[in-house]
């Protein structure tokens, strides 16, 4: 039985050992690479990603990957493709097939079907001379590391620079493409990622629930904005529609006194308050009220128009964090 130290060793071992083969797979990047992402955007329909085993289940990580950041994939199932599953992939396609031997033969089909119909073939092999890395259009072959099993056996080192590998992929072609935040968050509308990529525009308040006066608008009926529109501020629009200020409840409190409604909204505002664009991730602009010690923002669009108001509230209640 091992110890709790020898324990913490082994997967130090296997981290050491993995993170070496990345830094190799890394340097082995060159022109083969370039030529699968050169395929990979070229092709008019999608990307079918295939491998069977431990390989099949990278090969289906790779194929969510691509579709989430833009590049439209699906996984097949190598021996499910032998029985019909081969009508999915069509002549405008690419395929992406993944064995550690590059012998796999339930790949063989499927790589038959590639080549009959003239459908590019990327390979992703430990062996350059194998069955894959021969037929296929373009070979990545990976470095000949270790595996991190100490029997050499069971896939780890291979299986963890495929997966690499399918990710660099995908983010080349993400960032020649010019994939934004904004199509990101197309693919992702649920969960905390979804959350993430929520935009001011997307949480302000906007149109009748503006709260807007004049400079020259008494307090008094600056505070019934203020109560009535329930934001905690009211922005002073200038005479060309630009922001001029903004009354909060901390500018109440500084100027608190007897005469307070007697004072008009220019007399009491915070000039050049901080503003956001709608555009902007939701999450930026509550890294801002929390630098700023502040809960509301004035959001404004064209030629500095107000055109909503973002609260702190409004942030926690959608989750943005």
């Amino acid at each position: 039985m091992t110890s709790a130290i020898d324990d913490i060793a082994t997967a130090r071992r296997v981290l050491a050992t993995e993170a070496e083969a990345l830094e190799a797979l890394a340097a082995s990047l060159g022109a083969e690479f370039l030529k699968a992402v050169e395929l990979l955007e070229k092709a008019s329909g999608r990307v079918a990603v295939t491998g069977m085993g431990k390989s099949g289940h990278i090969a289906r990580k790779i194929a969510a990957t691509m579709a989430s950041t833009g590049r439209t994939a699906f996984y097949v199932h190598p021996a499910e493709a032998s029985h019909g599953d081969l009508g999915m992939v069509t002549r405008d396609d690419a395929v992406v097939a993944l064995s550690n031997s590059g012998e796999t033969p339930e790949l063989g089909d499927i790589v038959a079907y590639t080549r009959r119909f003239d459908i590019p073939l990327i390979g992703i092999t430990s062996r350059a001379g194998s069955t894959l890395a021969t037929a296929a259009d373009v070979a990545l072959v990976l470095p000949a590391n270790p595996e991190a099993c100490p029997m050499g056996l069971a896939p780890t080192t291979s299986t963890t620079m495929m997966l690499a590998l399918g990710d660099a992929l995908a983010v080349t072609l993400l960032e020649r493409k010019g994939f934004s935040a904004a199509d990101f968050k197309v693919f992702h509308p649920g969960g905390q990622l979804g959350r993430r990529l929520l935009k001011v525009s997307d949480l302000m308040h906007g149109d009748d629930s503006l709260p807007t006066v004049r400079p020259d608008t008494p307090m008094a009926e600056v505070l019934l904005v203020m109560t009535t529109k329930s934001l905690g501020c009211a922005g002073v629009i200038a005479a060309d529609g630009t922001l001029a200020g903004i009354v909060t409840d901390g500018d109440l409190r500084r100027h608190m006194s007897p005469n307070l409604v007697a004072l008009t909204a220019e007399e009491v505002m915070t000039r050049g308050p901080k503003t956001v664009p709608p555009n902007l991730l939701a999450a930026e602009a509550l890294r801002i009220m929390n630098t700023k010690s502040i809960t509301s923002l004035f959001v404004v669009g064209e030629a500095g128009r107000p055109v909503g108001v973002l609260h702190v509230h409004d942030c926690l209640r959608a989750g943005v964090a």
